[in-house]
């Protein structure tokens, strides 16, 4: 059957490839977003990998006469429209809250005035909403540590410690049972998403699928914008010629998942009726460490090697990797993509066109708001 949808943030990375998949699938797109300048650059211009045959409404997520036009007899809502950027949510909180909280608010407000025609609403949610991952403990089992103190990491203690008799812990895969501890504005807000969306699905019935999404990466992902995420930094910094660097001791875990399963995952949460009313964490179940994903990139540049550098951010988790045993039962999801294979066919696609190193930036801003230092 063919549906009607409504991507809002379909502009930017994910949300443009989910829109390539939907029109091949024979859907009618309709794309909502501002073209911020932090992704898309200063001209704002819809950016060439868009589609011709979506249709295209340039607004903001919290315009609610703008955004109704959007709605009007959709079937189906992707919510990605939202602030991304860990580190920066943390010095534009308002900004973030407002965009992330008040935007979504704006659109549930909508959505249960529309209620008659909407079938699914699937939200894009956040594995940072769990703060730090699960982790076991030799004496007391499985634990949630609490977060590590700024006097922890200015002396190098980098690990986690069991809450309950301090022995050091083990990371273990994250499920989408354990206890939610944001540890970041960026994070807290993604928590707050999902709440708006759960109420309002059990108020007014309309079926809600919450996707918990690691660290995704691939073609399309913004290299103008710093504060996308680590791979982005590490690409360009190579691109010009300089070293990663990575931060602490370079053994933090993390999960990072290609574009094109977290689509699969998206199309499956459509269709699949067993997924509603289920937040669902997708990534690899691979821990990777940040030394690890460094180290592949800079060898397929023939680059220089990582540089670890014993910075830390305040607020930076140690590990969190994905428990992907839902996916897998509910929406008969298993990645295809290894990391290796994703990140060269995504260099293949950069490699000859010019970005600058803006790496600079966040770490500057970061800075002069105390949330980046070095261990004593």
């Amino acid at each position: 059957m063919s549906e009607n949808i409504l991507i809002t943030g379909g502009a930017g990375f994910i949300g443009s490839h989910l829109a390539d998949s939907l029109l091949s699938l024979g859907h009618k797109v309709t794309i909502y977003d501002n073209l911020h300048p932090q992704v898309h650059g200063r001209e704002q211009k819809i950016p060439a990998y868009l589609s011709k045959d979506v249709h295209f409404i340039l607004g903001d997520i919290r315009d609610a006469s703008n955004l109704q036009k959007a709605l009007t007899d959709k079937t189906i809502v992707f919510h990605f429209a939202a602030h991304t950027g860990v580190g920066q949510s943390m010095y534009q909180i308002k900004e973030y809250m407002d965009v992330n909280v008040q935007g979504t608010a704006v659109l549930m407000d909508l959505l249960s005035q529309n209620r008659q025609t909407i079938r699914k609403i699937i939200l894009a949610s956040s594995r940072a909403v769990y703060g730090e991952g699960l982790y076991s403990c030799t004496n007391c089992g499985q634990v949630h540590p609490d977060p590590r103190s700024t006097t922890q990491l200015q002396q190098g203690n980098w690990e986690l410690h069991c809450p309950h008799c301090e022995q050091n812990v083990t990371p273990l895969p994250t499920s989408e049972e354990t206890t939610l501890a944001p540890s970041s504005i960026y994070a807290l807000g993604k928590q707050v998403q999902e709440q708006l969306c759960q109420l309002v699905e059990k108020a007014y019935g309309i079926p809600t699928v919450i996707l918990r999404y690691f660290n995704v990466y691939g073609p399309r992902q913004s290299l103008k914008n710093p504060y996308t995420g680590v791979i982005n930094v590490f690409l360009t910094r190579l691109l010009n010629g300089k070293p990663p660097q990575v931060y602490e001791d370079g053994q933090e875990l993390r999960d990072f998942v290609h574009v094109h399963d977290v689509i699969r995952a998206c199309l499956s949460s459509m269709k699949k009726e067993t997924a509603n009313g289920q937040i669902i964490n997708v990534g690899t179940g691979v821990p990777l460490s940040l030394l690890q994903i460094a180290q592949i990139i800079s060898d397929q540049f023939n680059g220089p090697s990582p540089v670890i550098s014993g910075q830390f951010r305040v607020g930076d988790i140690r590990h969190c990797y994905a428990d992907i045993s839902k996916a897998k039962n509910l929406l008969d999801y298993t990645p295809h993509m290894t990391f290796t294979a994703g990140i060269r066919a995504y260099i293949e696609q950069i490699i000859d066109q010019h970005w600058d190193d803006l790496s600079a930036i966040p770490e500057q801003e970061l800075q002069k708001h105390g949330l980046s230092a070095s261990r004593l």
